[in-house]
């Protein structure tokens, strides 16, 4: 998954100043907590499609910190190297039919974690090409003309070098990776590491929800991402989100993977599943509609997303199916949930850490609604013991 900035702005959002006049003063959202867990500090992955690896070690520090362990900052880009490495053995064995761009799955950091352990951010930060933020359009487009090159097999015959050809072009721009660290005094290799962190990546469990595999079984999301084919457990829509409020309400933290092209989910902080034509129907007998341009009115719709009444779209089973079916619900973006909240007419929200840096009117948190996470959600991360003993036992689980 990987974040896709254009589809936050609608045409014509900079052009103010025609609505100004005509603004009414509308009530916007404030949110009282009702659960919230502990997270580690906010964290920007740059110009860098990698919210897969940000999100989940994010997720794996909040679990750190609910084990009663001290706050950790994870290095991100170790991840990200790896996962370059063995994503390019993949894309040549399948002679380049995979998808290979910046993007990932959760699956990817734990089966790091497991198979090639972990490393602080201070010995791995993935800076080597000058600036203080993730670019990697560069690193990821010379990568892939390699190795779109090396599968046309210009020799009849591949060479046993290629790989670590491939290698140095990853090093070059995160640095190699470490095999020996010094940290807080402690030699550490990045397995002995993991192994000190006490995370069991075995622990871990994905969960979907979508109609095209029956239910309570196991499937590779179908998803771009997803080029190591990792499974989720399939639910209802109705369980998958039983799951998550059992998770936070008993101290859980959540990886969660979403779609956030959705119109109502904004820069400023908040989701939720609007319902734009019922915002168009009750706005057209208003006053201030009248005489709007096309665009004023989106700017119209925007500012209206932020009150607590704003009307949503009933998220069913059906619409989630859809939306799967015709490409309107993608493997966008990854977060981390790790709270409960409620605004000032009741409304349900979940409390999310992003990796936009302290961006939005709540410093890189977003408020998303009950209805918007039912009906975006691609999948979620979380460990086996958040889970409900009557859902674990009817997929399994122990």
């Amino acid at each position: 998954m990987q974040k896709k900035y254009s589809i936050f702005f609608l045409a014509g959002l900079l052009t103010f100043g025609a609505v100004q006049a005509q603004e009414t003063k509308v009530e916007t959202n404030t949110f009282s907590v009702v659960k919230e867990l502990p997270i580690t500090t906010i964290k920007d992955q740059g110009n860098s499609g990698t919210c897969w690896s940000y999100s989940t070690q994010g997720f794996l520090e909040a679990e750190l910190m609910r084990m009663g362990k001290p706050e950790y900052d994870l290095s991100d880009m170790f991840v990200v190297s790896h996962s370059y490495r063995d994503k390019a053995e993949k894309y040549v064995r399948l002679h380049g039919k995979l998808n290979f761009a910046q993007g990932g799955s959760f699956y990817d950091v734990i089966y790091v974690l497991k198979h090639y352990g972990a490393v602080p951010e201070e010995v791995m930060q993935g800076l080597n090409y000058g600036t203080k933020r993730n670019a990697h359009n560069e690193m990821e487009q010379g990568a892939k003309g390699f190795l779109d090159a090396i599968v046309k097999n210009p020799n009849k015959e591949l060479t046993p070098v290629w790989k670590k050809a491939f290698n140095a072009i990853i090093d070059t721009y995160l640095g190699e990776l470490p095999t020996s660290f010094t940290y807080k005094g402690k030699s550490y290799t990045p397995n002995s590491f993991a192994k000190m962190l006490g995370l069991n990546a075995d622990d871990y469990v994905s969960l979907t929800s979508y109609m095209h595999h029956p239910f309570y079984s196991k499937f590779a999301l179908e998803i771009e991402d997803n080029w190591r084919w990792s499974e989720s457990y399939n639910l209802p829509i109705d369980e998958l989100m039983k799951v998550m409020y059992n998770a936070v309400e008993k101290g859980y933290p959540i990886a969660w993977g979403a779609d956030v092209s959705e119109v109502g989910f904004n820069r400023d902080g908040i989701g939720v599943l609007a319902d734009v034509e019922a915002i168009n129907t009750a706005g057209s007998d208003q006053a201030r509609w009248i005489g709007l341009s096309h665009s004023a009115r989106q700017q119209e719709i925007l500012r209206l997303i932020n009150t607590p009444d704003c009307p949503e779209i009933e998220p069913t089973q059906e619409f989630r199916q859809k939306g799967y079916d015709n490409y309107t619900l993608t493997d966008d973006h990854g977060m981390v949930i790790y709270g409960l909240a409620k605004n000032q007419k009741g409304r349900p929200f979940f409390m999310v850490k992003n990796s936009w840096g302290e961006a939005g009117a709540y410093k890189g948190i977003w408020y998303v609604s009950e209805k918007y996470v039912a009906g975006r959600t691609m999948n979620i991360v979380l460990h086996k013991d958040a889970l409900p003993k009557d859902i674990a036992k009817k997929l399994g689980i122990r």
